[in-house]
């Protein structure tokens, strides 16, 4: 019989399909493991509603824990309470700054989000210095930023709260 303990120690082993440094568990996207009568329920929540990478994640969950002989497992979708980038561990803001990503830095005003763009310091130099160059990066989760010292490019985490 496996424990709780050791399943979340498996599903720290399932990366991120779009953020392959992350684990689901760095992310925050498993918000719960139940077990009961023989069956494993995990519980995630994307990280915006629609998330095309939500469907790998479900099914790279229940191959991590098959690997494992883990057979019956249950894998929901929760859309409540919303996922917030306060649910990113801090040993993932780590890994996000180390693969060249900006984590979230603080709540944004959507209001004014392209009149004040938040200044996100820059995961290569650390400089403040940087400009929101598009409001969408690689995916819809990230804005495209740049350095105006070290002229890089970098995508930044969206804070979302």
């Amino acid at each position: 019989m496996v424990s709780e303990k050791e399943i979340w120690q498996l599903l720290e082993q399932v990366s991120d399909p779009e953020i392959p440094v992350l684990s689901v568990i760095d992310l925050g996207v498993v918000r719960g493991v139940i077990l009961e009568k023989g069956m494993c329920k995990i519980i995630i929540t994307p990280t915006y509603s629609g998330c095309p990478a939500m469907k790998t994640i479900e099914e790279d969950i229940i191959l991590k824990l098959k690997e494992n002989n883990i057979n019956h497992v249950k894998v929901d979708l929760v859309l409540s309470p919303a996922w917030t980038t306060d649910w990113l561990s801090e040993n993932g803001r780590d890994k996000l700054r180390e693969y060249g990503i900006a984590p979230p830095e603080n709540e944004i005003d959507k209001s004014v989000l392209f009149a004040d763009p938040p200044k996100v310091p820059c995961p290569q130099c650390g400089s403040k210095n940087t400009r929101m160059v598009s409001l969408f990066g690689s995916t819809a989760c990230k804005s495209q930023y740049q350095c105006n010292d070290c002229l890089e490019p970098f995508d930044y985490f969206k804070c979302l709260k």
